[in-house]
């Protein structure tokens, strides 16, 4: 439907004619009789002036309708388009991203190819990601320091934008696990429904780095009702090419599942074993069905402003008024 913003505007329109008629005139200088001794030229000057005075009303109407049509668009108008639901704000869920060194050993499998930890939890978690309706997500990557790339947001493309373009070693080559959840913390501390605070930590070693322990971390998590769900990342077999020929070797050896066990269960959440991607696409479903999204909907309708509309042609109009004016 067709709506103006700023109705009010259009109290304006008479506003010309007001100042034509109640303005002071202008001062002319006397102007003196010129006496024309030929009845002719009376006749020629007769017709010029008509020429003239339809010139000039003509200019007139182009130039009222330029003004017109610049009250309508100061006056806002605009197209409400159907009304939309979307749901209303459900969860505050916080990925914390593993970017280590040992995130890129190939012991995943994603449509029949051999690929890094790394691209496979980019490819189940961007699934997550998209499916969290109504929630707000923020994105935490992790090394040997911890950075939060994307915050809080219900953009969930540009989040899941964000998880794609990272890469292994951007934050270092160690882990940090305390650090980062003592960023999580810091970004979800200031919320009022503590029950809906969920971190999402993925990793596939030991905390080798940072400030925080993950002790310290969990500590502080604890005091804001953060729950926490550890992933703990890797194949538990691989083979591997040697001087002495194939060998069967275990890729995640230095995982610490007694520590992300203990996260879990000191903050409320669960701890989770991913072996391989079709694990890791079940512990995505199961979060889901553990912390489900608000169903609970708002009501919108979108907007479409047409001021540019109506000031292009007035734009136009007075330019074709001035430009006549100078042909003279």
């Amino acid at each position: 439907m067709f709506e103006v913003a700023l109705p009010w505007i259009f109290t304006l329109l008479p506003l010309p004619w007001l100042i034509y008629r109640f303005a002071p005139a202008i001062k002319k200088s006397p102007q003196h009789g010129l006496y024309v001794p030929f009845a002719n030229d009376f006749r020629m000057a007769s017709h010029q002036d008509s020429d003239i005075n339809s010139k000039h009303s003509m200019l007139l109407w182009f130039a009222a309708i330029a003004w017109c049509l610049l009250i309508l668009s100061a006056a806002r108008p605009q197209w409400l388009g159907d009304s939309i639901d979307i749901p209303r704000s459900g969860r505050d869920i916080m990925l914390a991203v593993d970017l280590s060194g040992s995130m890129q050993i190939k012991d995943f499998t994603l449509q029949g190819k051999h690929v890094d930890r790394l691209t496979a939890t980019k490819q189940i978690a961007g699934d997550f990601i998209q499916r969290r309706k109504g929630d707000r997500i923020g994105l935490i990557l992790f090394g040997s320091q911890a950075y939060l790339q994307a915050p809080l947001s219900f953009d969930r493309t540009t989040v899941n934008t964000f998880l794609q373009e990272s890469f292994i070693g951007l934050a270092g080559k160690k882990t940090a696990i305390g650090d980062a959840i003592g960023l999580a913390v810091k970004r979800l501390k200031d919320k009022k429904d503590v029950s809906k605070l969920v971190l999402i930590l993925l990793t596939d070693g030991v905390n080798t780095a940072g400030v925080l322990s993950p002790e310290e971390g969990v500590a502080l998590a604890k005091k804001i009702g953060l729950h926490i769900y550890t992933i703990g990342i890797g194949s538990s077999s691989m083979e591997v090419e040697s001087f002495f020929g194939t060998q069967t070797v275990n890729p995640s050896a230095d995982l610490d599942e007694a520590m992300l066990r203990s996260i879990a269960k000191e903050t409320g959440g669960q701890y989770f074993r991913a072996h391989d991607t079709a694990e890791l696409k079940k512990i995505y479903a199961l979060i889901d069905k553990f912390e489900p999204t608000v169903r609970d909907t708002e009501t919108f309708r979108p907007i479409e402003s047409l001021f540019i509309y109506p000031l292009g042609l007035a734009s136009l109009l007075a330019l074709f008024v001035l430009l006549w004016r100078q042909r003279g």
